[in-house]
């Protein structure tokens, strides 16, 4: 093994006579490089958008929600709410109710989600770290009620905290007939704003915040809720959690995650980083035919060394492992090249945020990048795996050709 690792190291490096194989071979190393630098930097994009993305969720979805199967609005027992307290990991809840209404203020008008939460939501999601604009103070100190909306919202109705005009608030009256007079269909509440979030461009414009006992009066309800959002204690586990309180709710309710509130999402991402990643793959096969391109130059080109080695001894197994070594050393430099580039080149979007992202962005101005060591595993296994199989192929195909019609002259 050590005398066809040295041959091949002297063919790999040693000037050829033929200086086409000297290009074919650069350009091998050069494939490989590109190819297994793409693949790092895309993998890395992607651990860095899912990054980012979570904690964006984190911001605006609580670590475990609860919602009736059927229907819009459960009503909560105290024994419930008690047993949902007591449960391990649980450390707050909060009552939460939504509906979708059209808002409007001053002369613009835009149709939205408001969602009455109980005083305690800002301690359940980290909403109150997003703020754009003012607090998130749903309930003055006079016991005045105050709406805080998502930043989408607030500029498709030119909205901004001036205190001086309220927001309108329009919600179809559940127990009205229809009579052909607007105004006796629909309930309508003023408020003002006591601040504007920004979390993400869908989320800002959704959402407007009310304290609960408002949208109750609003939607015409008494002790009903959509979910009940749940924190959990520093250090519980998820799963435990979550299945403990399964136990609690039944089988009436749905007891979801942050991955499984955006399970779609999530889903999806997954999907397009497994595609880029094998679509990568297959560019880096058809570039690792110029391996098979330059052994085949490289067996021609060394008959006559062929020959001498099975003067000296040499069987066909060593004489095949020399190009075979040859093909996987040129597979094996534009792996390290190529780790060593994509290492360099996300480090530094890391720090110096090369590439930007197009449009504005509140939460960043450049494409995000997240290296993780297992992607580096990865990525070298898969290219030395490709290398490995286009450097087997002509190797065991042209040299056993060449070694039989040696050995019909020989004889």
């Amino acid at each position: 093994m050590k005398l066809s690792l040295y041959i091949a190291k002297r063919y790999l490096f040693a000037k050829k006579s033929r200086n086409a194989i000297n290009v074919i071979s650069a350009i091998s190393v050069a494939g490989v490089t590109v190819g297994t630098m793409a693949l790092i930097t895309i993998l890395s994009v992607f651990n860095g958008l899912e990054t980012m993305v979570k904690s964006i969720f984190s911001t605006s979805d609580p670590q475990i929600k609860i919602a009736p199967v059927i229907g819009k609005v459960f009503t909560p027992d105290s024994l419930m709410l008690r047993r949902l307290s007591e449960t391990d990991g649980v450390e707050l809840y909060a009552l939460t109710l939504e509906e979708n209404a059209l808002l409007r203020f001053e002369e613009q008008q835009y149709i939205a989600t408001v969602k009455g939460v109980s005083p305690n939501y800002a301690d359940v999601t980290d909403l109150d770290t997003a703020m754009w604009d003012g607090d998130f103070i749903l309930q003055g100190e006079n016991g005045r009620p105050y709406a805080v909306a998502g930043l989408g919202v607030a500029n498709y109705l030119g909205m901004r905290l001036n205190f001086v005009s309220p927001l309108a608030i329009y919600i179809p009256d559940r127990k009205a007939r229809i009579s052909g007079t607007p105004d006796s269909e629909f309930t309508r509440k003023y408020i003002y704003m006591s601040g504007i979030f920004a979390v993400e461009q869908e989320f800002d414009s959704k959402y407007v915040f009310l304290p609960l006992d408002f949208a109750r009066e609003l939607l015409d309800y008494r002790d009903e809720v959509s979910s009940i959002e749940i924190r959990m204690k520093p250090g519980a586990d998820e799963k435990k959690t979550q299945n403990a309180i399964r136990e609690v709710m039944g089988n009436e309710f749905t007891v979801q995650n942050r991955y499984e509130q955006q399970e779609m999402f999530y889903k999806v991402m997954k999907a397009e980083r497994l595609a880029i990643f094998v679509i990568l793959t297959f560019i880096l096969v058809i570039a690792s035919f110029n391996i098979i391109g330059s052994l085949t130059m490289l067996i021609i080109e060394k008959e006559r060394d062929i020959n001498i080695l099975r003067s000296l001894g040499a069987d066909n197994s060593l004489i095949k492992r020399i190009f075979i070594y040859e093909g996987w050393m040129i597979s094996f430099i534009g792996t390290v090249l190529g780790l060593l580039l994509g290492f360099m080149l996300c480090a530094a979007q890391q720090h110096f945020g090369i590439v930007k992202l197009a449009g504005e962005s509140l939460l960043i101005d450049a494409y995000p990048v997240r290296m993780h060591l297992a992607d580096f595993f990865i990525v070298a296994a898969t290219v030395l795996a490709i290398g490995y199989a286009a450097a087997w192929y002509p190797v065991h195909y042209l040299s056993r050709r060449h070694l039989r019609e040696n050995s019909r002259e020989n004889k």
